[in-house]
């Protein structure tokens, strides 16, 4: 019981913090030029050395193997639930234009505005590595075969990257690079000075409240009114809350990932 009324005290916390981003917009101190600060800083910034900093304390040189099998667990994993995903599209018989959007948001998570807070607030820094290396996965599928899945739906001219282009575009983005850079320090067994670590450390911390108050002010945008269940969006919580746990649990268990 005293950790189910952890999980409940920190989802408050989450939603509480929500609010804060939610009314920030009531009362006009947050706008769209705020927001765009908020991304850039906590995806550019933030998430990155958050993401070193996570790997440094919580992983070892002797772990890295475990690394690479967290990784393709998750990366079967997201494939096998894009799969479903895209199959329970087409059986609910949904039009082109939002059958790949369908897809791609039942398939995938929010693995950094939603996530990473979520994460962090529930099973503290320890989960760290668990969540970027699910990220990692999550971002590969993402803007490969989820971006493709898209533009086949839609109405646009597909920009047909090569895969070269592909690759650049995953291992260029801020929150990859920390990831990568947090592996490369692990791998040559090296730890920047307690200095850099503090400093990082301090920047790491304004991830969640400033991930969470950018969600609370996207709720704001869009308006309480217009958040409404369109055909489709029951099957597809369905599947992100249900069924997509359950085959990462199956993945798990199947190579082997404990913890």
């Amino acid at each position: 019981m005293e950790s189910f009324f952890n999980a409940v005290s920190a989802v408050v916390v989450l939603f509480a913090l929500m609010a804060v981003g939610y009314f920030l917009g009531v009362l006009g101190w947050m706008t769209p030029a705020e927001k765009k600060f908020v991304s850039r800083y906590v995806v550019n910034i933030a998430v990155p050395l958050n993401c070193v900093i996570g790997l440094l304390n919580n992983f070892s040189h002797d772990s890295l193997v475990e690394a690479g099998w967290l990784i393709l667990t998750a990366m079967a994993g997201i494939l096998s639930t894009l799969a479903i995903s895209a199959l329970a599209a087409t059986a609910l018989r949904l039009p082109r234009k939002r059958w790949g959007v369908f897809t791609a948001m039942a398939g995938t998570s929010n693995t950094l505005f939603i996530g990473l807070p979520l994460t962090t607030q529930l099973f503290g820094e320890v989960s760290l590595p668990f969540m970027m290396t699910y990220y990692l996965s999550s971002a590969i599928w993402t803007q490969s075969l989820v971006v493709l899945i898209i533009e086949h739906s839609g109405t646009a001219a597909p920009k047909g990257l090569r895969p070269w282009e592909v690759v650049k575009d995953v291992f260029t983005k801020p929150p990859i690079v920390g990831v990568l850079t947090g592996v490369l320090l692990l791998a040559l067994d090296l730890r920047p000075p307690e200095l850099v670590m503090q400093f990082a450390g301090y920047i790491s911390d304004t991830v969640v409240p400033l991930a969470l108050m950018y969600c609370g002010f996207i709720i704001y945008e869009v308006g309480l009114r217009n958040l409404r269940f369109l055909p489709g969006i029951p099957t597809m919580l369905v599947i992100r809350l249900i069924l997509s746990p359950l085959i990462c649990l199956g993945m798990c268990t199947l190579m082997g990932v404990t913890g």
